[in-house]
């Protein structure tokens, strides 16, 4: 039997707020990614390596939106009365069994539809963190269907080659951290990760 868990849930409630990050009311997740998509809060985490790796995961094939394509290391939205510090932490628990200390970096607005199944329209949040070297992590089939730590230049060719295999977010949000925060990262102080299993 899976020691994991179902964490996501159509009806769990998302933030909706304006292009300016203030509330302005609640809708289900199913809701909020319909037609156009409402917009509401998200984020983004990508976790690197002293060594220039970063961590990538491939979508679970349950999943409605861009399922089986690879993305950052972990994202999704914080819930009605959650706080982001609160849910950063909550989903890498959820979905990779650890923690690990994040920096925010910047909140940009997108949105992206996926066929005639729905759209993300969201207000994301990216965060960073950085461990010294790749380590194994336990990650929620119901989330992830695979995961590699990949060198940050092998993931410029993934974009480039294979677009049609990353998600649009993902794409959006490591241009850039290529292009602006390189030296951010690369300046990360780097801790142990921190197991949550």
């Amino acid at each position: 039997m899976s020691k994991h868990k179902t964490v996501s849930f159509d009806n769990e409630p998302l933030i909706l707020v304006d292009g300016e990050d203030n509330v302005t009311g609640y809708e289900t997740k199913v809701n909020a990614h319909l037609g156009n998509g409402l917009l509401h809060r998200a984020f983004s985490i990508f976790l690197f390596t002293d060594d220039n790796k970063v961590l990538l995961q491939q979508r679970s094939g349950t999943k409605p939106l861009w399922p089986l394509y690879w993305s950052n290391s972990c994202c999704s939205h914080p819930r009605k009365g959650e706080t982001y510090d609160t849910a950063v932490h909550r989903r890498l628990r959820e979905e990779l069994t650890i923690d690990a200390d994040l920096v925010y970096l910047y909140r940009f607005r997108y949105q992206a539809k996926f066929a005639e199944i729905g759209s993300e329209h969201e207000l994301c949040s990216v965060y960073v963190g950085k461990i010294p070297a790749p380590v194994r992590v336990d990650v929620n089939p119901s989330e992830i269907a695979a995961w590699q730590w990949m060198d940050c230049d092998a993931v410029d060719r993934l974009i480039e080659q294979q677009p049609d295999q990353v998600t649009p977010w993902f794409v959006m949000e490591w241009q850039r951290l290529r292009s602006e925060y390189r030296d951010t990262i690369a300046t990360l102080p780097s801790q142990s990760m921190i197991s949550a299993a």
